[in-house]
């Protein structure tokens, strides 16, 4: 092959790389959905009481948190958790994380994949739904246990304005809204936990749990939990 070819195929292998670069920068969604809609406080919009739950301010239940406080602040742009007991002393505790940008290096992360991370052993994760006045929820069941600590965890994630279930539609979801609508999505994980060995009794209270904020939240609360369902 003569030195004018060699250069000629260089040149265009070049020209492909810059307008790859080029293609990529411009097609780079720069609007966030959250800019588009009323701001989320999690603080303000999560009632303290609800149907047959309360707050327990000063539960002795301690809600873990798979992911370290210097991730947790880089991932998500607030965090909120706390414990409810209802008349039958039944103790829930909801942790949520919201994060603004759901670009690959900060998307959502699942309960599944942090757990581990702190020491938990994951005895199974499965797919579930919860029913709502709302319609389906497609959720997931998962139980972790550390020690003598057995915990049975029920979570959704929301991406954009919708529900979403697993990493792969949750890939899919965050380029058909960066593709097709230009937007860079926000997001959501619920996640509720019970201690307990009684995964079948938990996971129903749990779903109740749910069932009954959804009930009981306004407007803006819906929206930013499960979007278009709300």
């Amino acid at each position: 092959m003569n030195d004018s070819r060699l250069f000629r195929r260089a040149i265009a292998l070049l020209l492909m790389m810059l307008t790859s670069a080029a293609l990529a920068h411009f097609l780079r969604p720069t609007t966030f959905t959250a800019d588009l809609q009323p701001k989320v406080d999690l603080e303000q919009l999560l009632p303290r009481q609800f149907g047959d739950w309360r707050e327990l301010p000063q539960s002795t239940a301690q809600i873990v948190n798979p992911q370290q406080a210097e991730l947790l602040s880089k991932i998500y742009s607030q965090t909120l958790s706390r414990t409810y007991i209802n008349s039958q002393q039944h103790v829930v505790m909801l942790s949520i994380a919201y994060g603004v940008d759901q670009s690959k290096a900060t998307q959502l992360h699942k309960p599944e994949t942090c757990y581990p991370a702190q020491g938990f052993e994951v005895k199974f994760v499965r797919p579930a739904t919860i029913q709502t006045k709302l319609g389906t929820l497609e959720t997931t069941q998962m139980f972790a246990a550390l020690g003598q600590r057995n915990e049975p965890i029920t979570y959704w994630m929301r991406i954009g304005d919708d529900v979403i279930r697993g990493g792969l539609p949750q890939t899919i979801q965050r380029l058909k809204l960066g593709l097709f609508a230009g937007t860079v999505a926000d997001g959501l994980l619920f996640r509720v936990s019970s201690i307990s060995a009684d995964t079948a009794n938990s996971f129903s209270r749990q779903e109740k749990f749910a069932r009954d904020l959804l009930d009981a939240a306004s407007p803006s609360l819906r929206k930013a939990l499960v979007g278009n369902a709300g």
